[in-house]
């Protein structure tokens, strides 16, 4: 019996397909018979997937090797030619086992004769790592992508969406050749009026650990991050993200600077990143009820009634630790304006970052903002109808 977090054969294949996009097309029509996939494959393809399935799927390569040595019609290159240096005890075991009836059907085995080139393509393939930040966007998530050499050859892509209140959202793997990786990470850092930025891959991987350890108990990581995520949050204690590396380059911020966020706020350059609470929903419902109702006195009052609104909110909605969560969007934001040139703009996410740093209050004109921009929908019709009664009192 398989132990009980292995996998069979036809799901790991999938899995492979996933991360090996290059060969997808080819491994998924085999739909997990192991002699059609050494039919589809060529050489090289088919040593790649095993390769894959040996270093991440152990038991599933082991049978996979198994199931191609026992066949004498098929061609044993990709057995011959997998690399042992990375495998665990378990997947080390099953090649053995697989060059052993090789051996049994007069199959030479020895030492590669490409091993040293092997090893000096492994060392130009380590060189090759790097990682891309997003702006964060009005949802207040962001992608961040981990670029890292594959053992077995080319590039593995981690893509991954980030939210500081929601956690982990996505994750996927691609299997890319290096070029096409470098190509891919040129490509989407220069996409667009907002691209993503170069960020090192070590704060990059402080910042998925962080925003993994605020992962909410109501929603589960990504089974393949749950599987990933020592080796791509594994950095030393202290590790600072790209936010902390901006704050650092950038200095002592004058408070003033947070006059600039409240406007790129309302510019809807930041933010206005939705709490996920239900009292925003019932805000919007008092708002649009003073709407319906008629207010005794001027349109002033009707205002002063809205402002004390939106003042209570502010208290209620933007404490701990939603109050934490925005600080650290700002920071990030920070780094992302300080990579685009515009280090004023980085201040200012500096400086709104550190007026998250205390608890909100009605003297917080960046949460004030950040709510004013996600109720504007019904302020604005609120203020359209306040219009609407002053023409039709002028009319008469």
């Amino acid at each position: 019996m398989s132990p009980p977090d292995s996998i069979g054969l036809p799901e790991a294949l999938e899995r492979a397909a996933t991360a090996l996009r290059s060969d997808a097309d080819v491994i998924r029509p085999a739909n997990g018979d192991p002699y059609r996939l050494h039919e589809l494959l060529d050489a090289d393809a088919a040593t790649r997937v095993l390769q894959w399935l040996l270093e991440n799927e152990p038991l599933a390569g082991g049978q996979l090797a198994a199931d191609w040595a026992d066949d004498p019609d098929l061609d044993p290159a990709p057995l011959l030619r997998a690399d042992a240096r990375p495998l665990s005890k378990v997947a080390k075991k099953a090649l053995r086992r697989a060059h052993h009836r090789l051996r049994t059907r007069g199959v030479e085995i020895g030492e590669p004769a490409t091993e040293k080139v092997v090893a000096t393509i492994g060392k130009v393939e380590e060189a090759l790592s790097g990682a891309v930040v997003t702006a964060v966007d009005p949802r207040g998530s962001r992608m961040v992508y981990l670029v890292e050499a594959n053992p077995s050859g080319g590039t593995r892509i981690f893509e991954i969406l980030l939210d500081d209140e929601r956690g982990i959202g996505a994750f996927e793997i691609y299997g890319a050749a290096r070029g096409k990786a470098s190509r891919f990470l040129q490509n989407i850092t220069r996409r667009g009026d907002r691209p993503a930025v170069d960020a090192p891959s070590d704060s990059v991987r402080a910042l998925i650990a962080r925003v993994a350890s605020h992962q909410p108990a109501n929603r589960s990581a990504p089974r393949g991050f749950s599987e990933w995520r020592s080796r791509i949050t594994g950095v030393a204690e202290g590790t600072p993200t790209p936010g902390m590396l901006a704050r650092g380059a950038l200095g002592a911020v004058d408070t003033t600077a947070g006059e600039r966020a409240v406007e790129l706020v309302r510019a809807k350059a930041l933010g206005p990143w939705p709490p996920e609470n239900p009292a925003l929903q019932e805000i919007a419902e008092k708002i649009v009820e003073l709407e319906k109702s008629e207010v005794e006195g001027s349109d002033a009052a009707r205002r002063e009634q809205v402002d004390g609104i939106l003042d209570a909110a502010v208290t209620e909605l933007y404490g701990e630790p939603f109050a934490s969560r925005c600080a650290e969007r700002f920071e990030e934001m920070a780094y992302v304006y300080w990579k685009w040139g515009k280090e004023d703009d980085a201040r200012a996410c500096l400086a709104a970052a550190d007026a998250f740093g205390s608890p909100a209050s009605t003297e917080h004109p960046v949460a004030r903002a950040l709510l004013e921009v996600l109720l504007s929908p019904v302020l604005n019709r609120l203020e359209a109808a306040a219009g609407d009664g002053e023409a039709a009192g002028e009319g008469r």
